[in-house]
């Protein structure tokens, strides 16, 4: 429920070093990097990132108590330091969870706690409710579950943009005006171009205007990272082709469908109110769904897992799985 308990934020666990990193094939094609960190024989717990696209970072091992817990970092097919970049092809949901079920296997895991946000929630939902046995807990954050609803609401003229419509400008006049009934389309034909130029500048335009909706109070430095080439074409090719396919689900509401299949598991939801990409309302839904779960609604943040009160609840939950 919304919550301002007054708490004072927490910072996250010290910086540390990762004590094992590996590669695995995961297809013709596709070959994902993978990292472990914190303590060798603990608690493993797998972070599953967002975008999708948007790889790992360092700091994402400071979420969970290293003494506790035995950390894995992947980065999904054709993101962060996974081959080849940006690469589309045998890249889906179902794909990458298979991924996750043969690291899982790769390290000699049985059960571990599976911790996404944002796209990262949406593959932890596909993941858990495909193979529930071999998940401990669940924590999502910034729900979102590829709805027709959701990206209409961030990519179609009358959602985000209304609230932020200095930034949607250059975003809506990028595309010619007979395109712009389907933005997200319009996109796709960019970021699949052949021309190189053509797919750079339709990412930088793609991500600066989902940036900039991200957080409560837009950061430059943040919004930033769109200008670094690499990042932005795996960023922005693979989520829009992700969304032009509609996350390869099967129905529009499959993962809410299936909720039933979860429930038994130890799980958290964690949401920005103020969350523009992905709005409140699916977390909402995922509640109702799930009511055995904690649920957070954190009143003075937006979207990102880096905002005091967000970083908090999902420290918080971390700490009560560590002995579960």
């Amino acid at each position: 429920m919304a919550e301002n308990t007054g708490e004072k934020p927490r910072e996250l666990f010290p910086e540390i070093e990762a004590f094992d990193t590996g590669r695995l094939k995961v297809s013709e094609i596709h070959e994902i990097y993978y990292e472990q960190s914190g303590k060798k024989d603990g608690k493993p717990v797998v972070f599953v990132h967002g975008g999708p696209g948007t790889g790992t970072s360092p700091r994402e091992r400071r979420f969970f108590d290293p003494d506790v817990y035995r950390i894995v970092l992947f980065d999904q097919r054709g993101a962060g330091k996974s081959t080849p970049a940006a690469e589309l092809k045998e890249n889906t949901t179902w794909d990458l969870v298979a991924d996750m079920e043969k690291l899982r296997t790769r390290l000699g895991i049985e059960k571990w706690v599976v911790f996404g946000g944002s796209w990262g929630s949406t593959l932890s939902l596909a993941y858990a409710e495909t193979h529930p046995d071999h998940v401990t807990a669940l924590i999502v954050r910034g729900i979102f579950t590829v709805r027709h609803q959701e990206l209409k609401w961030t990519y179609n003229d009358g959602g985000v943009s209304l609230v932020f419509p200095d930034t949607w400008e250059s975003f809506w006049n990028y595309i010619p005006h007979a395109e712009r009934h389907c933005m997200v389309g319009a996109f796709y034909r960019r970021l699949t171009s052949d021309d190189e130029e053509t797919r750079r500048n339709a990412a930088r335009v793609w991500n600066r205007w989902e940036l900039s909706a991200c957080r409560l109070y837009p950061d430059s430095k943040f919004i930033k990272k769109a200008d670094d080439d690499l990042w932005s074409l795996q960023h922005a090719c693979i989520e829009c082709h992700y969304f032009i396919n509609g996350g390869f689900f099967e129905s529009d509401e499959q993962l809410l469908d299936n909720v039933d299949k979860i429930c038994h598991i130890p799980g958290t939801i964690i949401q920005g109110r103020y969350d523009m990409v992905c709005p409140v309302d699916t977390a909402w839904r995922l509640h109702k769904k799930w009511p055995e779960a904690d649920f957070h609604i954190v009143p003075d943040a937006g979207h990102t897992a880096s905002e005091p009160g967000i970083q908090t609840c999902l420290l918080n939950a971390t700490d009560k799985y560590k002995h579960l």
